[in-house]
């Protein structure tokens, strides 16, 4: 069996600003689908809403 390369599993180096920048651009997208959901959805959503109400209300710590 070969032996795999080292370097193809290596992360790819890349600054914590970086990370940050690419990770709040993801949270910003994340929240503006979840609006845009709600929007087109309202009862689906609000159903979701419930949903995670109960979830958080029987959730022990």
């Amino acid at each position: 069996m070969p032996k795999p390369d080292a370097e193809q599993y290596e992360p790819e180096t890349e600054s914590d600003a970086d990370r940050r920048r690419r990770r709040a651009q993801f949270l910003r997208e994340l929240g503006e689908a979840k609006a845009l959901r709600e929007r087109v959805q309202p009862r689906r959503a609000r159903a979701a809403r419930m949903r995670q109400q109960m979830r958080m209300r029987t959730f022990r710590w």
